[in-house]
């Protein structure tokens, strides 16, 4: 393979045993109940071990014995950077490092060893690497964060070496996930790169796990491809942009998921009459409808759709949340103590310069709203905010909503993850139509006396929709008031979109 360079192992960490009695003696004297300093001193023996001149076979076991014994650690710290609000902090982001880099590392050092085993002796390193390099690749999905491109191009290598070796269907245990009962290289290759197509950092962390799940019991029911099969029925998806170059002959670049696009259409039928997610095996995070809507969204992203290459650039400027989206689409203050409590301070100097405690108060003054903001900037389709740019940490997808060419939009930020160079980046989708901004009414928010709670009203043909904050108590098939909208009451009768501080339903009008 010499389209790829394995990063160089290191030659000055000590290695702390020498055969699987001492490695096991070393173990047993590490902090067992320390995880980040258990996985730290495993890492450097991982290491230790990929540097050293070990025969082969040794070095193959006292990887297996670090795998084993680095498991339990890594599921343990993995809580901790699961879909933070980002810029993660830096307690999260060191947990995070640890464990993608674990993964990395032990599954390099196993590739490194393959060349040295007879073919069906590759088998067991590479099924180990594919499985490393998938778990690495995870946790960046669960955190957020940019999947770099060495990742792909390594599950690559092992794609390619199974398939000359012989062994990409081999099954074999393994005995760290005994839940996968026995697994082969193609399945685990195929699990990775579904994850890599259904657009990850789009789904909130119960919706990745439910997609994990799902995925990893269909892993092995895809096929990859030399060529596309003519089958008019055959769905195969093009795996060589994730390459990001041209692909290296002989390596098979198509994947075919027809069997799985099948598996998803069950499921939806089988939601659809009644049963729930956990009966069919997919976890109780989720319920029914959510899992309708997720496994949509994961079938629509394995078709082809033509690419929509976005021109636009510039800075745009952003207000974030239900209440400042209200702010910006009707020009008037929801809750007008959370938009004038950040200038409190002001207010008493000009009270101390001027006499008065508003500028609005002067006679000469011009009353104008001033809606909280960041600005990000639109690069390629994408809204970028740089890693040394001030703003709030952010999850998404969240409601935005932003003044552009005088006219107010409300969207929704989503996809948001942290590119390799430390920088949010986002995809920004802005409802069309015309929206009504409003205040609800009979909610159980207004009936706890809470502060005023906004909707937004959306019109599509005679299609209705109403997007309300997440804490507003909106319940299905109860009608609620609406004012200043052109609909009084509404019905809501089914849950479309999901956010972190947003809901969206179906509504009909009463």
């Amino acid at each position: 393979m010499q389209w790829l360079t394995l990063p160089e192992p290191r030659s000055d960490v000590k290695l702390a045993f020498h055969d699987l009695p001492s490695a096991k003696t070393w173990l047993a004297s590490q902090p067992q109940a320390q995880a980040m300093h258990m996985l730290t001193a495993i890492g450097s023996q991982i290491e230790a071990i990929e540097g050293s001149t070990l025969p082969p076979p040794l070095a193959l076991e006292l990887l297996n014995v670090l795998r084993s014994a680095a498991v339990p650690g890594q599921n343990a710290i993995e809580s901790r950077y699961v879909r933070k609000a980002l810029p993660m902090a830096a307690e999260d982001e060191r947990s995070f490092d640890l464990a993608q880099k674990l993964w990395l590392r032990l599954g390099v050092a196993y590739l490194r060893l393959t060349p040295h085993f007879p073919p069906a002796g590759k088998c067991l390193p590479l099924q180990r690497a594919a499985c490393a390099f998938r778990m690495a690749q995870y946790c960046h999905f669960l955190a957020a964060r940019e999947c770099p491109v060495l990742l792909d191009r390594l599950l690559f290598a092992v794609l390619d070496q199974a398939e000359s070796a012989g062994v990409l269907r081999n099954a074999l245990p393994d005995p760290d996930f005994r839940h996968l009962g026995e697994a082969n290289i193609a399945g685990h290759l195929a699990w990775a790169f579904m994850l890599r197509l259904i657009d990850p950092y789009r789904l909130s962390a119960a919706q990745l796990t439910v997609a994990n799940r799902a995925i990893s019991r269909w892993r092995e029911l895809n096929g990859f491809q030399l060529m596309p099969d003519d089958n008019p029925k055959a769905h195969s998806v093009d795996l060589a942009p994730l390459f990001g170059a041209p692909l290296p002959a002989g390596i098979p670049r198509w994947l075919d998921v027809r069997k799985v696009e099948r598996k998803i259409d069950q499921r939806i039928e089988a939601l659809l009459a009644g049963e729930s997610p956990e009966s069919l095996k997919l976890g109780r995070e989720l319920s029914g409808a959510a899992c309708i809507r997720l496994l949509r969204q994961l079938e629509d992203s394995l078709q082809p759709h033509a690419a929509k290459p976005s021109t636009e650039i510039g800075e745009i400027e952003l207000s974030f949340g239900p209440e400042h989206a209200f702010s910006v689409l009707t020009g008037e203050a929801l809750n007008s103590s959370s938009l004038e409590a950040s200038g409190a301070a002001l207010s008493h100097q000009r009270l101390a310069l001027f006499g008065f405690d508003r500028v609005s108060a002067m006679p000469t003054s011009v009353k104008k709203l001033t809606v909280p903001s960041e600005k990000w900037t639109l690069v390629d389709g994408k809204a970028v905010r740089p890693q040394d740019s001030e703003g709030a940490r952010r999850l998404s997808p969240c409601l935005i909503a932003s003044l552009r060419k005088e006219q107010a939009m409300l969207g929704v930020l989503e996809g948001l993850h942290t590119s390799a160079s430390g920088s949010l980046t986002a995809d920004l989708k802005w409802y069309e139509g015309p929206i009504e901004a409003g205040r609800l009414m009979g909610t159980s928010a207004q009936q706890s006396k809470q502060p005023i709670t906004p909707g937004f009203l959306m019109h599509d043909g005679d299609q209705y929709s109403l997007l309300v904050p997440a804490t507003a108590g909106v319940r299905l098939n109860v009608v609620l008031g609406f004012q200043a909208s052109s609909l009084s009451r509404l019905l809501p009768t089914e849950v479309l979109e999901r956010g972190v501080d947003f809901v969206r339903y179906a509504v009909t009008w009463q």
